[in-house]
């Protein structure tokens, strides 16, 4: 093989330090906290729930996925649901930021987001044109404690809490 055969093989990509800065959010974490009023949807009930996500990078580091898992209850601790999703995200060099997609059991649907770091914040907001829009906030409080919101829009500019959970790494 000649050096001008080298040069012009493929090579598989390599992972910058973008996903360097993801490392701090993408961990194993258990979480409780609470799902506001209305926020499973016109009059759905308050909620508690207690949930936990396993998260490893993949494809060389390109990549974070994770599967994450909560269940949920009425205030008496009647059991109402038990939510599961699948989450992947990394860098996309072609747009210059980060994205993700998600599938949950709540569809069938997968949803597309674009993300941000901003100083101890990880932010995504979905891609819809169209509203209801969702935005997810990872806050890091030091390195074993985040806290964790999952907020919706309906008119694209007023932001409304579905839910928040007090995160803590695993094990």
């Amino acid at each position: 093989m000649t050096t001008e055969t080298m040069t012009s093989l493929p090579r598989s990509a390599e992972a910058g330090p973008e996903m360097l800065a993801l490392a701090p959010f993408y961990r194993d974490w258990v979480w409780s906290g609470t799902i506001e009023a209305g926020g499973m949807g016109p009059g759905s009930p308050a909620m508690q729930a207690k949930g936990q996500a396993k998260v490893g990078s993949i494809q060389g580091g390109l990549w974070y996925e994770g599967d994450f898992e909560q269940d949920q209850y009425l205030a008496d601790g009647s059991f109402v649901l038990r939510w599961q999703l699948h989450w992947v995200t990394g860098w996309d060099r072609g747009a210059a930021e980060y994205r993700a997609t998600s599938a949950d059991n709540n569809g069938p649907n997968m949803a597309l987001y674009r993300g941000w770091i901003d100083g101890d914040r990880l932010i995504y907001e979905s891609m819809s044109t169209t509203v209801p829009r969702i935005r997810l906030t990872w806050l890091l409080k030091d390195p074993t404690h985040a806290t964790w919101r999952n907020e919706y829009t309906l008119d694209g500019e007023t932001w409304n809490l579905i839910e928040e959970y007090a995160m803590t790494v695993a094990g």
